[in-house]
């Protein structure tokens, strides 16, 4: 943390990223959150229903909402005719990530392109009317320096105060100083990020079991645990999903068990903006869990 000071305890924010994908994903985020422990949900702004995730997050005042920011293997907000050099001629972004890092990186055409994107997505967001709780990029994207800064330079405009940390214990060791220099920025930048993170190992697979085994191994500080829940449904939500146990994970957020484990830990759960109105002068993470 920048004043040095630290929680007095756990603190664990339970997301669902994806929200507005399908609406198989926004009744399960719902159902989790009115009978679950889940407490924060991520919107994609452009996806197909995005529309009826709004909806249901108006209507659940302690559901925190997020931006899931799309700038890979999704819909963007803007036209193919505004940013042909990010999007195919329908509007959606590749999933060939290193080569647009790439891109991003070294041409500045398609730089000023992703600004305008990003601010497109922030401006969607804000046009809902709902609170900014954090931001965090679909496949985490954000650790691209390019797409972390113009989050940074944009984010402010919208009052972004958060910024989901992509630092989970076992990460690589190559990935370990990248992650670092990440939290560094965002510290400098005075924006406030989870000490550590559930979720990345075990995508589409955090079932009662991994939650169980998470909670069983809490470190102390601000940590979230992200997962993609989806009621049942007979056909993939995306291609890429196609192994990814959605109901599984619906499941573990409903379970009992799962819900007497926080409490066991000493966990006081809630979004990004009940730990900053607990600590409204700090940023999370400045002697955060260790990757090791």
């Amino acid at each position: 943390m920048t004043s040095g000071a630290r929680l007095p305890q756990r603190t664990l924010i339970v997301t669902a990223d994806d929200f507005g994908l399908h609406t198989r994903v926004n009744e399960a985020v719902e159902r989790a959150h009115l009978y679950g422990v889940l407490t924060a949900a991520s919107l994609m702004v452009a996806a197909p229903a995005a529309d009826d995730a709004v909806e249901r997050a108006r209507r659940l005042p302690g559901l925190r909402v997020g931006l899931h920011l799309v700038l890979a293997d999704g819909p963007a907000q803007l036209p193919h005719a505004v940013i042909p050099d990010l999007v195919d001629a329908q509007g959606r972004f590749g999933d060939n990530m290193v080569r647009d890092g790439f891109r991003f990186f070294f041409l500045p055409q398609v730089r000023a392109q992703l600004a305008r994107e990003i601010r497109a997505q922030f401006d969607a967001f804000a046009r809902t009317g709902l609170p900014l709780d954090h931001v965090n990029t679909h496949k985490h994207f954000h650790l691209h320096p390019t797409v972390l800064t113009l989050i940074l330079a944009i984010g402010r405009d919208y009052g972004m105060r958060a910024v989901r940390l992509p630092c989970e214990a076992g990460a690589p060791l190559w990935l370990r100083p990248w992650v670092a220099l990440i939290r560094a920025r965002l510290e400098r930048a005075g924006v406030a990020h989870n000490d550590y993170v559930i979720g990345i190992s075990q995508t589409g697979r955090m079932d009662e079991a991994a939650l169980l085994h998470a909670l069983a191994n809490l470190p102390p500080g601000v940590g979230e645990i992200y997962c993609h829940p989806a009621a049942a449904g007979d056909e993939p939500l995306t291609p890429a999903m196609h192994a990814y146990r959605h109901t599984d994970e619906l499941d573990a957020l409903l379970s009992p068990r799962v819900a007497a484990a926080i409490e066991a830990a000493g966990a006081t759960c809630g979004g990004f903006t009940d730990v900053l109105a607990c600590n409204p002068s700090t940023t999370y993470g400045k002697r955060g869990a260790s990757l090791s």
